[in-house]
C-alpha cells in the first residue's frame, strides 16, 4: 500500500470573517453618514453665504453633535436588541422546564423538516436535550436563528458608530481648516473618500467595486445639492 502523502493541502475548514459582532453595520453606516451629512451641512452653509470660521464651527458641531447622536442611538437600539433577545431566551428556558415533552417534539419536528429521518430527528434531539444547558442553547439557535453566547455588543456598536462617524465627518472640513475657500476643494476631497469607502465596502462584502464606489457617489452627491440648493435659497431670501 503505497504511503506517499496527498500533496494537496488539506482543507477541512476556512476561516470566516466575523458577521456578528455588531461593529460592521455601526461603522459603516458611522463613516457614510458623517461623510455625506457634513458635507451637506458644509455645502448648505456655503449656500447659504457662510464662509472661513463660520464653515468650520457649524462643520464641527455637526460632527461632534452627529457623532454623539449617532454612538447614543447605536447602543440604545443594540441594547434594546440585546434584552428582547434575553427576554426570549427567558421564555425558552421556562418551557423547557415545563413542557419538555413538548419542546423535544417541536425540536425532533425541526430536524425532520431539515431532512433528517424521522428515527434519526428523533435520537438527535434528544442528545441534545439530555443536558438543560445545552438543550435552552439549541432551541434559541434552532428556534429564533441566533447564537446566545455571540449577541452583539452595545458598547462595540457605539463606538464604531462614533468614531466612524467622526472620521467621515472630519472629512468635508478638512480643506476649510486647511485655509482653502470655496466649496470645490471640500467637494473634490467628499467625492474621492464616498468613492473610497464605497469601494471598500464593497470589497469587503464581495460586490463589484465600482458598483460601491457609484452608489454612494450618486447618494452623496444628490444628498448635497439638495442641501446646497435649500441653502441658496435662503440664504438669498434672507440676504
Amino acid at each position: 500500500m503505497s504511503t506517499t502523502a496527498d500533496p494537496r493541502p488539506a482543507e477541512l475548514h476556512h476561516a470566516h470573517r466575523d458577521v456578528t459582532g455588531g461593529w460592521l453595520r455601526p461603522a459603516t453606516f458611522g463613516v457614510m453618514d458623517g461623510l455625506v451629512s457634513n458635507f451637506s451641512l458644509v455645502a448648505g452653509v456655503v449656500g447659504g453665504g457662510a464662509t472661513g470660521g463660520t464653515v468650520v464651527l457649524t462643520g464641527l458641531a455637526g460632527l461632534v453633535a452627529g457623532a454623539c447622536s449617532m454612538a447614543t442611538g447605536e447602543y440604545t437600539s443594540v441594547s434594546s436588541q440585546r434584552d428582547l433577545t434575553r427576554a426570549e431566551i427567558d421564555i425558552e428556558k421556562r418551557e423547557l422546564e415545563r413542557n419538555p415533552d413538548d419542546e423535544l417534539r417541536e425540536l425532533t419536528l425541526m430536524y425532520e423538516a431539515k431532512g433528517l429521518r424521522p428515527e434519526l430527528a428523533s435520537e438527535v434531539a434528544r442528545e441534545l436535550s439530555a443536558e438543560p444547558d445545552v438543550a435552552w442553547r439549541v432551541h434559541v439557535r434552532e428556534e429564533l436563528g441566533i447564537d446566545p453566547d455571540d449577541l452583539p455588543s452595545p458598547w462595540t456598536a457605539a463606538a464604531s458608530s462614533f468614531v466612524a462617524f467622526a472620521v467621515g465627518a472630519l472629512v468635508p472640513l478638512l480643506p476649510f481648516v486647511l485655509g482653502l475657500s470655496g466649496l470645490v476643494p471640500s467637494l473634490i476631497l467628499s467625492a474621492l473618500a464616498l468613492a473610497m469607502v464605497g469601494a471598500g465596502i464593497a470589497r469587503l462584502t464581495a460586490r463589484p467595486t465600482w458598483f460601491g464606489s457609484r452608489r454612494q457617489l450618486l447618494l452623496g452627491g444628490l444628498s448635497a445639492a439638495v442641501t446646497y440648493a435649500v441653502g441658496l435659497a435662503l440664504g438669498t431670501g434672507m440676504s
